[in-house]
């Protein structure tokens, strides 16, 4: 398992510091930028590009970010890079791109976005731009199929899981991922009481950070159990 204490050390902006899509919008060079110069952590989500790329973008539709119709995997990363975000002047980066921008500044965590059937590739894509990447960063992802990939396609880049629930069923879904090594935990942080977070983290001793905190009573709840938070619209910092 890749050592990764750095992950506990400061607040991680979900998709970057935005400004909940007022001026500064999510996923954006700009919201990347406002994180590493306010000294955050990066969370960023990334889809596969039609041309094999690893792009910066959270839904599989267009609509909601950029106003137009279509699918993000459906475009070549060079396609998405001319799609306005919000009206704004921002693009759509890829991740590369990005990695550029933030160049070690902050740590950085990717959330792979998985469409089965459509995402082969996507591991090995995020794996090469972060090879010769010579900051913090992991990878983690809520899709289990890509999961069982992280150990073959993504070999020593610390890596993660996503989850959420409370049912026994998702917990046990959760402990099937552990076998495969699984170096710390992201969970909904309305969902942090559970027998897997605890034995993740007394029994595995594995970083668990939540998501997504959006003020502060959620992060006096995250503090209490976990070790670090993924926020977005207010400053932990005013806690």
């Amino acid at each position: 398992m890749a050592k990764i204490d750095w992950l506990k050390k400061v607040p991680i902006a979900h998709r970057g510091l935005h400004d909940l899509n007022r001026a500064r919008w999510e996923n954006t060079l700009s919201a990347f930028e406002a994180a590493a110069s306010a000294g955050f952590a990066i969370e960023c989500d990334v889809h596969l590009s039609a041309d094999g790329k690893a792009v910066v973008f959270h839904d599989g539709t267009l609509d909601r970010v950029t106003g137009t119709q279509g699918n993000i995997d459906a475009l070549t990363a060079e396609q998405a890079g001319r799609l306005r975000v919000g009206g704004t002047n921002d693009h759509v980066p890829t991740l590369a791109e990005s990695l550029e921008l933030i160049a070690g500044r902050v740590p950085i965590v990717v959330e792979l976005k998985g469409i089965p059937g459509r995402d082969d590739g996507l591991v090995s894509a995020v794996a090469n731009d972060l090879k010769e990447y010579a900051g913090l960063a992991a990878i983690m992802s809520f899709d289990h199929h890509l999961i069982r990939l992280f150990g073959k396609d993504a070999p020593g880049i610390p890596a993660g899981l996503t989850a959420e629930g409370l049912l026994d069923r998702e917990l046990e879904a959760h402990f099937s991922m552990l076998a495969h090594n699984i170096d710390f935990v992201s969970y909904n942080v309305h969902h942090l009481e559970n027998r897997f977070v605890e034995f993740v983290r007394a029994r595995l001793g594995l970083p668990v950070i939540s998501w997504t905190v959006r003020n502060l009573a959620d992060k006096a709840a995250s503090d209490a159990l976990v070790d670090q938070i993924t926020f977005e619209g207010f400053d932990p910092r005013n806690a």
